[in-house]
């Protein structure tokens, strides 16, 4: 842990006000976007090995696991060279027995610790600044993997990783693509798949970062003579599929006859499909006249609002403080929201939860989520105060 964590203080976070841009750049968003997203890997060198140890470090690893009260499911461990059971260090009622992690890792398996980001502030506030430029969850699991050891067979991932290098090396291999953007549930199947020749080898030293797509099949092992630590970032995506059955279900509840079930016997072997396909073809024909892109998407769109862990960094100092009028607030940069009609009424969607709007409030509300900075007056509002309360509380603005 930091000096600055220690005390209390916020440390300096360079990804704050572009995470994509700080783990790819000098490669630009749309160059990104035009020619390496969800298509082929992005290697990006850099001589700054310290460019990502404001996330974290080894050591910050080895304390963790000497004081942490880890269970099942924050850790693992793997090792490609031979076969390791759970039981090993999953002691009775999901504790980990620390001893035999690092027990095991000297004798050359990785150690994974999963969804760190829970924990982890500084994870955490990177995770939700990718969230910002992907509109997806962004999650992050930690590899520290000994010296002279690989950790995984060769495999994909069935979604796309960023892979920072924070400490030592890792030598990557790069092979074909037997499944391009494989949904969340297809996972790589060993023996499966003709893996081909080599088509891309690169060593990524503390500093360094690429981005692998999902389905592009890899390995990697340690380079060097000391450990790696690396994290990745992976992109929980929602695909146009996803939305295509939104559409389906916008239009199903206004047609009865997409709710009827299907015909009696449709199962059995000697079942005439004629009529059903008729009917079937009727019906897309209906959902091509009636399904819009607009409502399904609002539904994606607030679904994954609500799904956010809202950030409320302060909002308890802040709640026990009289309120400065003079305070200057802004609206988060990378915090989601939408104003959305819901009936009669205006709705804040927003992380944590819904927000009604009352009539008089609603210049207000606009006011504050403008973008520009505000005092407490520029609300106009007789419960200005209880509203500005009311933000801070959900983690939607912070002062200026």
């Amino acid at each position: 842990m930091s000096d600055s964590k220690r005390a209390g203080i916020a440390p300096a976070r360079p990804w704050a006000s572009d995470a994509l841009s700080w783990l790819i750049g000098p490669t630009s968003h749309q160059e990104f976007f035009d020619r390496y997203y969800e298509r082929e890997a992005l290697i990006v060198p850099r001589d700054e090995p310290d460019r990502f140890a404001p996330l974290l470090s080894i050591a910050h690893i080895d304390g963790l696991i000497a004081s942490a009260d880890l269970r099942s499911n924050m850790i693992d461990l793997a090792d490609a060279g031979r076969e390791l059971d759970r039981e090993q260090w999953i002691m009775d009622g999901g504790a980990v027995d620390r001893a035999v992690v690092a027990h095991q890792h000297a004798l050359g398996a990785t150690i994974i610790l999963q969804q760190l980001h829970l924990s982890d502030p500084d994870l955490a506030a990177f995770c939700r600044a990718m969230e910002k430029t992907f509109s997806c969850h962004v999650q992050t699991n930690i590899y520290l993997t000994p010296p002279s050891a690989q950790g995984f067979h060769t495999h994909y991932d069935n979604h796309d990783v960023f892979v920072l290098q924070v400490e030592g090396e890792k030598r990557w291999r790069l092979y074909g693509t037997p499944v391009a953007t494989p949904y969340r549930g297809e996972g790589f199947e060993r023996g499966k798949y003709d893996l081909g020749e080599v088509t891309g080898e690169f060593v990524l030293k503390a500093g360094d970062c690429a981005y692998v797509p999902r389905g592009l099949v890899h390995d990697a092992s340690t380079s060097g003579d000391g450990p790696s630590l690396h994290i990745t970032c992976g992109l929980i995506v929602k695909t146009w599929a996803e939305v295509a059955l939104e559409a389906v279900s916008e239009v199903a509840l206004s047609e009865p006859e997409f709710r009827r079930s299907l015909p009696p016997g449709y199962a059995n072997r000697d079942f005439n499909r004629t009529e059903a396909r008729a009917l079937f073809a009727r019906l897309m024909t209906r959902l091509s006249e009636q399904a819009t892109m607009d409502n399904a998407f609002d539904l994606m769109v607030d679904s994954f609002i609500r799904s956010r862990d809202s950030d409320i960094a302060g909002a308890v100092v802040s709640g026990a403080r009289p309120l400065d009028p003079a305070q200057a607030y802004i609206v988060k940069p990378i915090i989601p929201w939408r104003l959305a009609e819901d009936g009669d009424r205006l709705v804040l969607i927003a992380p944590g939860g819904d927000l009604d709007i009352k009539e008089a409030e609603i210049e207000a509300y606009r006011r504050a989520l403008s973008g520009e900075p505000f005092v407490l007056a520029d609300l106009k509002l007789e419960d200005a105060e209880k509203m500005l309360r009311r933000l801070i509380a959900f983690g939607v603005i912070e002062p200026a």
